[in-house]
């Protein structure tokens, strides 16, 4: 039988390297997710400066085809560096589409300030939950249907609005999807911090998606109740 005093070492140093690969995922998550930064801001410049426009049905299913496409290409090559490639390209493609909103709020005279705002908005909302998920450390796997449900009717309201056009419901919606992006937030930061997701490339993949809807919710927002026109 093997002593006592042996059995507890060797469970400490179990625990101890289990923490440290969940801390090096989530290492590598964050300064993935600070690299994607950099084609989002390409893409969204290029977007700007050339007036990329795309919207009705023809933008929305060029997206989702696009979208859905780098999420099954991604998926399939997460464990290698081309998972890495594609996912700074889908993020510089995420950094186009951006764009659209980008040129609706600079024709505001305050249109700089608004996406300052959303930005600030957006870093503080993330840093905050961030932060919560991995001091409490409390396992939030409960919360998946809840949330995937929200985005689902959110989708299908958002849908609805193309045709209904109300602006009361437009505001409504792009508040809920700040309430339901940020738990996103601190639900997939708690799945890297537990164990649930251990490779960095899909995690950083699912933060940057509800920080860039935060922050285009947020922006939406903002130039509703506080938009000037010249």
């Amino acid at each position: 039988m093997q002593p006592q005093w042996q059995t507890a070492t060797h469970g400490q140093g179990y625990s101890g390297d289990v923490a440290e690969s969940r801390n090096k995922v989530l290492r590598n998550t964050y300064l993935m997710l600070a690299l994607t930064m950099i084609p989002t801001a390409l893409g969204a410049w290029a977007g700007t400066a050339m007036q990329f426009a795309m919207r009705g049905w023809t933008g929305l299913i060029v997206f989702l085809v696009v979208s859905f496409g780098m999420f099954y290409a991604i998926s399939k090559t997460k464990h290698s560096p081309l998972g890495v490639v594609l996912l700074l390209a889908y993020t510089g493609f995420m950094g186009l589409w951006l764009s659209q909103i980008l040129q609706v709020a600079l024709k505001f005279s305050n249109g700089a300030q608004l996406i300052g705002l959303a930005a600030a908005g957006t870093g503080t909302i993330f840093f905050t939950l961030a932060t919560l998920a991995t001091v409490i450390k409390k396992d939030l796997s409960f919360m998946s249907k809840f949330l995937f449900v929200g985005v689902i009717l959110l989708m299908l309201t958002a849908v609805a609005n193309i045709f209904l056009q109300l602006p009361a419901l437009s505001l409504a919606i792009s508040a809920i999807a700040v309430l339901i992006f940020s738990a996103y937030i601190l639900y997939d930061v708690s799945q890297i911090v537990n164990g649930g997701e251990t490779n960095y490339v899909w995690a950083t993949l699912q933060l940057y998606l509800d920080i860039y809807n935060v922050f285009t919710s947020l922006l939406h927002l903002l130039m509703s109740l506080g938009g000037e026109r010249d």
